[in-house]
């Protein structure tokens, strides 16, 4: 594994220019949080895999008994202000007025807390005030570049099939920021790796170039079984209908393909798609017509279909599991944090 060359072309010069000096504004005015916040985030246009590194995250520290209280600022949400999706006893609110991920952090965590809003400063302050127990501490959902909040722990997340994202940013690339921003991270992390044996290492020497001194570490990304939304598991063989609205649907595809199942036909609307009418209708029409057996979506796409669709549906669960030494130098951090 090897990261590309800085991009040289002017544009990407200006822009990564643009970015330095954001970087170095906020550098001294970020506003802290009386709790320790640990960001895990990306630096691509979405698909790294980060949601259920968060939920993998999440989970391992409320089994410790820490009070985790998860922020988000609900991307494609409509909703206005500070919102509680979650106590930590399932979702309070819809994915319109949250946010997919929220909502779906919230039903798959019990007893986490999640919240969202524009400014995780004021969010995290409203949480502290709220939630009972208060929160231990904060785990920023894609949170690498939200600088107006300090971090104590930043974790990025780097897909496998494409870690670099091109090494350039948009419109000519992939990447949000330029690789040198991991100047300020702490750990990377390569997501959805088939074996873990000493992927981070290469991963982490690889952008030691860019200035990144900290650890690497691997995590796969294991399918579970997928489920009917009505009750009961789909039987492998089954002939399924695909419909996503997520940043690399191909692997999706790809991996339910690779459980067994017999793809009919599929449908892929943009990243965080809010399937208004128009698109049910056109869901229903396809899956009608295909002759599948019913339609097979994401854990996150189901949030958003789920009593909005007159087909049967199921979804097909996704987890991380990070490599054991990951636990270890997180505990370890944690643990200092909180001295």
């Amino acid at each position: 594994m090897k990261a590309p060359a800085p991009p040289s072309s002017p544009w990407q010069l200006l822009y990564g220019g643009a970015h330095r000096l954001r970087r170095q504004w906020y550098r001294t005015r970020a506003r802290r949080l009386p709790r320790p916040v640990v960001s895990v985030g990306n630096l691509h246009w979405g698909g790294s895999g980060k949601t259920p590194l968060v939920a993998a995250i999440a989970a391992h520290l409320r089994d410790r008994g820490t009070a985790v209280c998860i922020l988000s600022r609900g991307y494609a949400s409509q909703g206005r202000g500070v919102r509680v999706v979650s106590t930590g006893e399932g979702p309070l609110l819809g994915p319109l007025v949250a946010g997919d991920e929220p909502v779906l952090l919230a039903g798959e965590l019990p007893g986490v807390a999640v919240v969202v809003g524009p400014d995780r400063h004021r969010d995290g302050l409203q949480a502290l005030r709220r939630l009972e127990p208060a929160p231990d501490l904060f785990l920023l959902d894609d949170g690498f570049s939200h600088l107006r909040l300090h971090r104590d722990l930043d974790l990025v997340a780097f897909p496998a099939g494409d870690p670099f994202g091109g090494g350039r940013l948009l419109p000519s690339g992939r990447l949000r920021e330029p690789l040198a921003a991991m100047v300020r991270a702490h750990a990377a992390i390569l997501t959805g790796v088939p074996e873990i044996e000493r992927q981070g290492e290469t991963l982490a020497e690889a952008l030691r170039p860019y200035g990144f001194t900290g650890p690497g570490f691997a995590s796969r990304t294991v399918p579970g079984s997928p489920e009917r939304i009505d009750g009961g598991d789909l039987q492998s063989g089954a002939r399924v209908f695909l419909v996503t609205a997520i940043a690399r649907p191909e692997a999706f595809a790809a991996t339910v393909r690779g459980l067994g199942f017999e793809i009919a036909g599929e449908l892929r609307f943009p990243d965080h798609h809010r399937y208004p009418p128009a698109s049910l209708a056109r869901i229903a029409e396809a899956w009608r017509t295909s002759g599948a057996e019913t339609v097979l979506t994401t854990s996150k796409d189901r949030v958003k279909l789920h009593g909005q669709l007159d087909v049967p549906l199921a979804e097909l669960p996704i987890r991380a599991e990070p490599e054991p030494a990951f636990w270890q130098w997180l505990d370890g951090e944690i643990g200092r944090l909180r001295e």
